[in-house]
Order: structure tokens, then sequence, then C-alpha cells
């Protein structure tokens, strides 16, 4: 009896622990439902997509002779969950710069270390490796967004909606020189169904 209690338990705590699987990073899972890692992928492929194949940058460089600069401004989460807004505007950040057509500015918060650092500089480098203050570069055009969700829900089953709309606005003049939407939509069947 005591042995069987023994392996009893020993299975129990083995049946209890963590188990980890390393997974390539493309490899798509869904465990709840709720937005994750391929949502974003997705989201900031059909962006660069389009944002790549619009006019507004041949007209920006017919008309300055020089690629344009773009800022990140804020993309807002106004769905019903938590999402890290910031993972698929990085990606579409580096896709754009690796295009070749379009490079980005610090944004307020990297432009004020960055900023603290020429300070640092200035006391403290020498005269030849010194970085000067005044001479940043300033964007052309804000990137600015927001994710929306309507999410329809009947017992175990429910529609999840995210609507992802992206901006680009000529700081020159607030026109809005392109306007990117991204659509996703998954059934989820659950017995126990989050919102």
């Amino acid at each position: 009896m005591k042995h069987l209690i023994i392996l009893l338990s020993i299975l129990w705590l083995s049946a209890c622990s963590t188990t980890v699987e390393r997974v390539d990073s493309t490899e798509i899972i869904d465990l709840s439902g709720a937005w994750n890692d391929t949502d974003s992928q997705l989201t900031a492929k059909a962006m660069i997509d389009d944002v790549l194949s619009r006019p507004w940058i041949d007209q920006h460089v017919s008309k300055s002779g020089k690629a344009p600069a773009v800022i990140v401004g804020q993309v807002k989460n106004l769905s019903h969950e938590h999402i890290n807004t910031q993972t698929f505007v990085n990606d579409i950040e580096r896709e754009l710069i690796n295009s070749g057509r379009v490079f980005f500015v610090a944004s307020s918060n990297e432009r004020q270390e960055v900023r603290r650092e020429r300070i640092d500089q200035d006391l403290n480098a020498t005269d030849n490796s010194r970085n000067v203050a005044g001479q940043e570069l300033g964007a052309d055009y804000m990137l600015k967004g927001q994710i929306n969700t309507i999410i329809d829900a009947n017992g175990s089953d429910q529609v999840r909606y995210y609507q992802v709309d992206l901006t680009l606005i000529s700081l020159a003049n607030n026109r809005k020189v392109w306007v990117g939407q991204k659509k996703i939509k998954k059934m989820v069947s659950n017995a126990k169904v989050r919102l």
C-alpha cells in the first residue's frame, strides 16, 4: 500500500509539472481566440503592403527629392482586451525602413533619451566625437491609429472582430495622405469563453 501511495504521488506530481516546447516563431498557434502574434504579423504585413503601394510616397519624392521621414504617434488600443500595439508598430517600422522608401525619426520618448545623451556628450565627450544639439531631422508625416473590437457571444460560441485603422498625416498641413485598414474575424467555440 505504501508503494502504491508513493507511485500515485509521483504520477500526480509529474502530471502537474510545467512542460515547454519550443516552436517556430512563424507557426500559427491560436489558443484563446484573443489577439495574438499571428494577428499582429498579418496586420503589419497588410498595412506595409498597402502603404508602400500608394501614391503618397512617389508624390513626396517628386516634390522634395528625398524619401519621406515618418514618426510614430499614438496607436490606441480601444479593444476589449490587452493588446501590445508596440509589437506590430515595430514590425511596420522595421519593414518600411528596410524597404528603402521611407525612414523613421525617433519618437518623442526616444528623442528625450537621445537629447539627454547629447547633453552628457556636450559635457564629457571630446570635441571631435561630440554630437551637437540642433541637428535633428524633422518628420514629414506622423503614423497614428487605433485597434477596435466587436465581440458577439452566445453561450460558448463567440465571434471576435478586430479592426485596425492607421492614418498617415502630413505634418506640413495636417493632410491625411494614407489611410490603412485591416480586419480580422474569428469564430471561437469554448466551454469557457472569455470577454
